[in-house]
């Protein structure tokens, strides 16, 4: 009788990562950045209807990389999860801490128990009245995740955009800086030049009234591009 095929967890675990690592990395990245009246999501992303930048509540907003079924998958679950905890508490409860928590959860269930992970990573950001308590998360594959400041990047070659954006970031930048930032990060990390067709753009913008998310469209995008 032959013997069951045997890999040790720790394998297990490594293979999955590596799979999942590499599944992300053929993705665009998209850069989420705190300027003076928001957090602005830029996202290198040639698609018009797969969007990768969503809203998901009032005041929350969700950005995916890497395999667009499963993040998308994530993001219906998520907008479900917040109505069901606003409707049956109150708005103010549904924070963007306890959903990215909620993710952390899904991701890490399917990451140790499935035989395929997710291979994704996402950003779950809220605004706040205060710019020193507004909340950015990522969530990495694993579940793993982690508190961000001032500006992340996740998808395709974000350490590169990381690098670009740490000798030129700085707080409380315009919207106009903080656009014309990001597409140079992105433009250098691919050494080309992107289209605007190719952007996706975004904010969470504090000074709207209501809900905060508002998405940018190309002419405001050229607008804010033209020097």
């Amino acid at each position: 009788m032959p013997l069951p095929y045997y890999v040790s967890p720790e394998q297990m675990m490594q293979d999955k990562a590596e799979y999942a690592q590499k599944g992300i990395a053929k993705g665009r990245s998209i850069i989420v950045l705190e300027y003076e009246h928001g957090i602005l999501f830029f996202a290198d992303n040639p698609s018009a209807s797969l969007n990768k930048i969503s809203e998901v509540y009032d005041r929350i907003a969700f950005a995916g990389a890497g395999k667009y079924s499963e993040f998308e998958s994530l993001r219906k679950a998520g907008i479900r999860h917040a109505d069901l905890k606003g409707y049956a508490y109150s708005r103010e409860d549904v924070t963007a801490k306890s959903l990215a928590n909620a993710y952390s959860q899904t991701l890490g269930t399917i990451f140790s128990q499935e035989i395929k992970p997710f291979e994704v990573e996402i950003l779950v950001a809220e605004i706040n009245n205060n710019p020193e308590t507004n909340e950015i998360y990522r969530i990495l594959y694993d579940g793993n995740i982690s508190d961000e400041k001032g500006y992340t990047v996740i998808g395709g070659r974000s350490e590169a955009i990381k690098i670009f954006l740490k000798e030129r970031y700085r707080s409380k930048m315009t919207l106009k800086d903080a656009v014309t930032l990001s597409t140079e990060a992105l433009e250098s990390a691919v050494n080309m030049k992107l289209p605007k067709e190719n952007m996706e753009v975004a904010v969470l913008d504090r000074n709207r009234n209501g809900r905060k998310f508002k998405r940018i469209k190309i002419d405001e995008l050229s607008e804010l591009l033209n020097n």
